[in-house]
């Protein structure tokens, strides 16, 4: 199990990849803000390994989004509250959750995985990155180089 932020799943939602996350993970919690931020486009339906779960604290919550936007502090509070992992790849986000001794992984990570575990090869890996750079998602070139480099 784990949490997610709304940058990868907007990556898979819209590259129609969801199996990325499902070959690694048998649930993916999101919390209500996460559901609305991946919906903007247009309505989703989840999928049975996905679930929205709501925060029954909202300290944090409210601690949080006085540092970070909505979605980042209700998935970070949430997978504090539920003591899971979470993928998450702003940078502010990231180091504050690190900070909270989370466990995080974003979108690189998950596709690493996916090699790691055989259910992409490299070049599918490079492909779909690829795909997600056109499609918006920002990586640093040197980051996307080193993690291929450390496939090969």
């Amino acid at each position: 199990m784990i949490v997610s932020d709304s940058t990868t799943l907007i990556i898979l939602f819209d590259l129609k990849r969801l199996e990325l996350l499902e070959n690694l993970f048998d649930e993916v919690y999101i919390s209500p803000i996460i559901l609305e931020e991946i919906s903007i486009k247009i309505p989703i339906t989840l999928p049975s390994f996905m679930s929205v779960k709501k925060l029954e604290d909202k300290r944090l919550f409210d601690t949080l989004k006085l540092l970070l936007d909505l979605g980042e502090s209700e998935a970070i509070a949430l997978a504090k509250e539920q003591n899971l992992s979470l993928i998450i790849d702003e940078k502010k986000g990231r180091r504050i959750a690190k900070d909270m001794e989370l466990k995080v992984i974003g979108l690189l990570g998950v596709v690493y995985l996916n090699v790691k575990k055989k259910y992409l090869t490299i070049d599918e890996a490079e492909s779909f990155l690829t795909e997600a750079i056109n499609h918006g998602y920002r990586i640093s070139k040197k980051l996307l180089k080193d993690t291929l480099s450390s496939l090969r």
